[in-house]
Protein backbone atom coordinates (compact mmCIF):
# COMPACT_ATOMS: atom_id res chain seq x y z
CA UNK A 1 0.00 0.00 0.00
CA UNK A 2 1.49 3.45 -0.63
CA UNK A 3 0.68 4.55 2.67
CA UNK A 4 2.60 2.04 4.21
CA UNK A 5 5.58 2.63 1.84
CA UNK A 6 5.53 6.39 1.29
CA UNK A 7 4.31 6.82 5.89
CA UNK A 8 1.66 9.48 4.45
CA UNK A 9 -1.95 10.37 5.19
CA UNK A 10 -4.88 8.42 3.85
CA UNK A 11 -5.98 12.06 2.86
CA UNK A 12 -2.65 12.96 0.64
CA UNK A 13 -2.57 8.99 -0.61
CA UNK A 14 -5.79 9.21 -2.09
CA UNK A 15 -5.36 12.75 -3.81
CA UNK A 16 -2.08 11.64 -5.58
CA UNK A 17 -3.91 8.22 -7.29
CA UNK A 18 -7.36 10.19 -7.87
CA UNK A 19 -9.14 7.42 -5.39
CA UNK A 20 -12.10 8.75 -2.94
CA UNK A 21 -11.27 8.56 0.43
CA UNK A 22 -14.73 6.05 1.06
CA UNK A 23 -13.18 3.21 -1.16
CA UNK A 24 -11.16 2.74 1.92
CA UNK A 25 -13.63 2.72 4.37
CA UNK A 26 -14.55 -0.75 6.23
CA UNK A 27 -17.29 -2.35 4.21
CA UNK A 28 -19.62 -4.45 7.13
CA UNK A 29 -19.63 -8.27 6.24
CA UNK A 30 -23.06 -10.00 7.14
CA UNK A 31 -22.89 -11.73 10.46
CA UNK A 32 -21.59 -15.23 10.04
CA UNK A 33 -24.63 -16.24 12.42
CA UNK A 34 -27.16 -14.72 9.38
CA UNK A 35 -27.44 -17.90 7.09
CA UNK A 36 -28.21 -19.96 9.63
CA UNK A 37 -30.81 -17.67 11.42
CA UNK A 38 -32.22 -17.66 7.85
CA UNK A 39 -32.66 -20.76 7.83
CA UNK A 40 -34.12 -20.77 11.35
CA UNK A 41 -37.13 -18.78 10.23
CA UNK A 42 -37.57 -20.30 6.51
CA UNK A 43 -38.03 -23.51 9.27
CA UNK A 44 -40.56 -22.16 11.24
CA UNK A 45 -42.41 -20.59 8.94
CA UNK A 46 -42.86 -24.24 7.14
CA UNK A 47 -44.05 -25.43 9.97
CA UNK A 48 -45.76 -22.62 11.75
CA UNK A 49 -47.90 -21.55 8.15
CA UNK A 50 -49.75 -18.31 9.97
CA UNK A 51 -47.41 -17.29 12.20
CA UNK A 52 -45.51 -13.45 11.96
CA UNK A 53 -42.13 -12.54 12.86
CA UNK A 54 -42.82 -11.93 17.01
CA UNK A 55 -44.25 -15.63 17.58
CA UNK A 56 -41.08 -16.45 15.40
CA UNK A 57 -38.69 -14.48 17.48
CA UNK A 58 -40.42 -16.12 20.59
CA UNK A 59 -39.94 -19.40 19.33
CA UNK A 60 -35.93 -18.44 18.78
CA UNK A 61 -35.73 -17.27 22.21
CA UNK A 62 -36.95 -20.72 23.46
CA UNK A 63 -34.70 -22.58 21.13
CA UNK A 64 -31.28 -20.95 22.80
CA UNK A 65 -30.99 -17.65 20.00
CA UNK A 66 -29.89 -14.93 21.93
CA UNK A 67 -31.32 -11.96 18.83
CA UNK A 68 -33.58 -9.08 18.89
CA UNK A 69 -36.98 -9.05 17.48
CA UNK A 70 -35.94 -5.62 15.00
CA UNK A 71 -33.25 -8.55 13.61
CA UNK A 72 -35.72 -11.41 13.03
CA UNK A 73 -38.20 -8.69 11.74
CA UNK A 74 -35.61 -7.33 9.59
CA UNK A 75 -34.57 -10.90 7.88
CA UNK A 76 -38.25 -12.46 8.34
CA UNK A 77 -39.56 -9.69 5.54
CA UNK A 78 -36.04 -10.28 3.59
CA UNK A 79 -36.96 -13.62 3.13
CA UNK A 80 -40.54 -12.54 2.28
CA UNK A 81 -41.97 -15.09 4.85
CA UNK A 82 -44.58 -12.17 5.68
CA UNK A 83 -48.18 -13.99 6.85
CA UNK A 84 -50.73 -12.73 3.96
CA UNK A 85 -53.43 -10.58 5.67
CA UNK A 86 -56.66 -12.15 6.16
CA UNK A 87 -59.84 -10.23 5.33
CA UNK A 88 -61.63 -8.71 8.46
CA UNK A 89 -64.88 -9.93 9.11
CA UNK A 90 -67.79 -7.39 9.86
CA UNK A 91 -68.90 -7.65 14.15
CA UNK A 92 -72.29 -7.62 14.69
CA UNK A 93 -73.03 -4.81 17.16
CA UNK A 94 -75.11 -5.89 20.08
CA UNK A 95 -75.18 -6.22 23.78
CA UNK A 96 -76.25 -9.07 25.82
CA UNK A 97 -78.22 -8.44 28.91
CA UNK A 98 -77.04 -11.50 30.73
CA UNK A 99 -74.21 -10.02 33.37
CA UNK A 100 -72.88 -13.49 33.38
CA UNK A 101 -72.24 -13.46 29.91
CA UNK A 102 -70.57 -10.25 29.96
CA UNK A 103 -68.22 -11.38 32.42
CA UNK A 104 -64.50 -11.56 32.08
CA UNK A 105 -62.04 -14.22 33.45
CA UNK A 106 -59.79 -12.11 35.92
CA UNK A 107 -58.57 -15.42 37.29
CA UNK A 108 -57.36 -19.35 36.09
CA UNK A 109 -60.51 -21.55 36.25
CA UNK A 110 -62.80 -18.71 36.57
CA UNK A 111 -64.39 -19.06 32.91
CA UNK A 112 -64.16 -22.15 30.76
CA UNK A 113 -65.55 -21.13 27.47
CA UNK A 114 -67.28 -24.42 25.03
CA UNK A 115 -68.09 -25.05 21.64
CA UNK A 116 -68.71 -27.29 18.90
CA UNK A 117 -66.97 -27.35 14.98
CA UNK A 118 -67.57 -29.96 12.62
CA UNK A 119 -65.43 -31.16 9.42
CA UNK A 120 -65.25 -34.64 7.62
CA UNK A 121 -63.36 -37.69 7.54
CA UNK A 122 -61.82 -38.62 4.08
CA UNK A 123 -64.71 -40.68 3.38
CA UNK A 124 -67.24 -37.63 3.66
CA UNK A 125 -68.21 -38.94 7.42
CA UNK A 126 -68.81 -36.24 9.93
CA UNK A 127 -66.19 -35.50 12.55
CA UNK A 128 -67.36 -32.90 16.03
CA UNK A 129 -64.78 -31.39 18.05
CA UNK A 130 -65.44 -29.93 21.42
CA UNK A 131 -63.79 -27.40 22.27
CA UNK A 132 -62.62 -26.51 26.12
CA UNK A 133 -60.85 -23.27 26.87
CA UNK A 134 -59.89 -21.47 29.77
CA UNK A 135 -60.64 -17.59 29.47
CA UNK A 136 -57.94 -16.33 31.53
CA UNK A 137 -54.51 -18.37 30.96
CA UNK A 138 -56.24 -19.18 26.91
CA UNK A 139 -55.13 -22.79 27.83
CA UNK A 140 -57.14 -25.82 25.50
CA UNK A 141 -58.18 -28.04 28.19
CA UNK A 142 -59.95 -30.49 26.12
CA UNK A 143 -60.46 -30.67 21.91
CA UNK A 144 -62.95 -34.33 22.23
CA UNK A 145 -63.47 -35.76 18.84
CA UNK A 146 -65.96 -38.07 17.67
CA UNK A 147 -68.88 -38.42 15.41
CA UNK A 148 -71.36 -36.64 17.38
CA UNK A 149 -71.42 -35.74 20.57
CA UNK A 150 -74.28 -35.66 23.10
CA UNK A 151 -74.87 -33.56 26.34
CA UNK A 152 -74.14 -36.82 28.65
CA UNK A 153 -70.12 -37.07 26.92
CA UNK A 154 -70.25 -33.02 26.77
CA UNK A 155 -70.73 -33.61 30.98
CA UNK A 156 -68.16 -36.31 31.02
CA UNK A 157 -65.44 -34.18 29.52
CA UNK A 158 -66.09 -31.38 32.25
CA UNK A 159 -66.59 -33.93 34.68
CA UNK A 160 -62.59 -35.22 33.92
CA UNK A 161 -61.19 -32.16 33.32
CA UNK A 162 -62.99 -30.66 36.86
CA UNK A 163 -61.23 -34.17 38.46
CA UNK A 164 -57.80 -33.34 37.56
CA UNK A 165 -58.11 -29.16 37.78
CA UNK A 166 -60.48 -28.53 40.15
CA UNK A 167 -64.58 -26.88 38.76
CA UNK A 168 -64.17 -24.47 37.10
CA UNK A 169 -66.21 -20.78 37.90
CA UNK A 170 -68.46 -20.78 34.79
CA UNK A 171 -68.86 -22.12 31.93
CA UNK A 172 -69.81 -19.97 28.65
CA UNK A 173 -71.23 -21.70 26.27
CA UNK A 174 -74.26 -21.13 23.39
CA UNK A 175 -77.79 -22.32 23.54
CA UNK A 176 -77.20 -25.49 21.25
CA UNK A 177 -79.22 -28.96 22.63
CA UNK A 178 -75.61 -30.36 24.04
CA UNK A 179 -75.06 -27.41 25.97
CA UNK A 180 -78.94 -26.23 27.50
CA UNK A 181 -80.00 -29.81 28.16
CA UNK A 182 -80.32 -31.15 31.68
CA UNK A 183 -77.50 -32.99 31.75
CA UNK A 184 -74.81 -30.09 31.77
CA UNK A 185 -78.04 -28.05 33.87
CA UNK A 186 -77.70 -30.40 36.45
CA UNK A 187 -73.65 -31.17 36.11
CA UNK A 188 -73.38 -27.31 36.61
CA UNK A 189 -75.93 -26.56 39.63
CA UNK A 190 -74.41 -29.79 41.77
CA UNK A 191 -70.94 -28.92 41.16
CA UNK A 192 -72.08 -25.09 41.50
CA UNK A 193 -70.88 -24.12 38.93
CA UNK A 194 -72.59 -21.02 37.03
CA UNK A 195 -73.60 -20.76 33.21
CA UNK A 196 -72.95 -17.54 31.36
CA UNK A 197 -75.03 -18.37 28.06
CA UNK A 198 -74.33 -16.05 25.29
CA UNK A 199 -76.81 -14.18 23.72
CA UNK A 200 -78.71 -16.40 20.24
CA UNK A 201 -76.90 -14.70 17.18
CA UNK A 202 -73.98 -13.01 19.13
CA UNK A 203 -70.96 -15.31 18.56
CA UNK A 204 -68.95 -12.49 20.08
CA UNK A 205 -69.73 -13.27 23.89
CA UNK A 206 -67.85 -16.40 23.58
CA UNK A 207 -65.17 -14.66 22.18
CA UNK A 208 -62.17 -16.22 23.04
CA UNK A 209 -63.20 -19.97 22.25
CA UNK A 210 -64.69 -18.15 18.81
CA UNK A 211 -60.99 -17.11 18.29
CA UNK A 212 -59.39 -20.16 19.32
CA UNK A 213 -61.83 -21.85 16.72
CA UNK A 214 -60.74 -19.38 13.73
CA UNK A 215 -57.20 -20.87 14.81
CA UNK A 216 -58.25 -24.38 14.36
CA UNK A 217 -59.72 -23.87 11.50
CA UNK A 218 -56.68 -22.28 10.05
CA UNK A 219 -54.22 -24.19 11.14
CA UNK A 220 -55.55 -27.56 11.36
CA UNK A 221 -58.58 -28.47 9.85
CA UNK A 222 -58.40 -26.77 6.53
CA UNK A 223 -54.63 -28.32 6.65
CA UNK A 224 -55.18 -32.00 7.25
CA UNK A 225 -57.31 -34.67 5.62
CA UNK A 226 -57.84 -37.25 7.92
CA UNK A 227 -58.43 -41.21 7.12
CA UNK A 228 -60.49 -42.22 10.09
CA UNK A 229 -61.64 -41.16 13.36
CA UNK A 230 -58.53 -42.34 15.12
CA UNK A 231 -56.31 -40.19 12.92
CA UNK A 232 -58.12 -37.35 13.54
CA UNK A 233 -57.80 -38.17 17.42
CA UNK A 234 -54.22 -38.50 17.47
CA UNK A 235 -53.72 -35.52 15.24
CA UNK A 236 -55.82 -32.95 17.32
CA UNK A 237 -54.57 -33.98 20.58
CA UNK A 238 -51.10 -33.78 19.34
CA UNK A 239 -51.82 -30.06 18.04
CA UNK A 240 -53.87 -29.16 20.96
CA UNK A 241 -50.16 -29.83 23.17
CA UNK A 242 -48.38 -27.86 20.89
CA UNK A 243 -50.62 -25.47 20.90
CA UNK A 244 -50.82 -25.03 24.51
CA UNK A 245 -46.50 -25.84 24.57
CA UNK A 246 -45.10 -24.27 21.89
CA UNK A 247 -47.45 -21.28 20.87
CA UNK A 248 -46.54 -17.92 21.91
CA UNK A 249 -49.66 -16.04 22.19
CA UNK A 250 -49.79 -12.13 21.88
CA UNK A 251 -52.26 -11.42 24.81
CA UNK A 252 -49.93 -13.56 27.14
CA UNK A 253 -47.04 -10.85 26.66
CA UNK A 254 -46.10 -13.95 23.71
CA UNK A 255 -45.16 -16.60 26.31
CA UNK A 256 -47.53 -19.81 25.47
CA UNK A 257 -50.35 -20.56 27.40
CA UNK A 258 -48.73 -23.78 29.37
CA UNK A 259 -46.01 -21.47 30.57
CA UNK A 260 -48.84 -18.89 31.49
CA UNK A 261 -50.27 -21.15 33.52
CA UNK A 262 -47.76 -22.41 35.17
CA UNK A 263 -46.54 -18.93 36.17
CA UNK A 264 -49.95 -17.97 37.64
CA UNK A 265 -49.60 -21.24 39.96
CA UNK A 266 -46.22 -20.64 41.18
Amino acid sequence: MLRDRMDVSERWACRVVGQHRSTERYEPQPRQDDAALRAALREISRKRKRWGYRRAHARLLELGWEVNRKRVQRLWREEGLRVPRKARKRRRVGESTAEDARMRATAPREVWALDFQFDQTADGRVLKLLNVVDEFTRESLAMHVDRSITADQTVEVLEQLAVVRGAPGHVRCDNGPELTAHALRDWCRFGHVKTAFIEPGSPWENAFVESFNSRVRDELLNVEMFSCLAEARVVIEDWRQDYNQRRPHSALGMRTPAAFAAAQAA
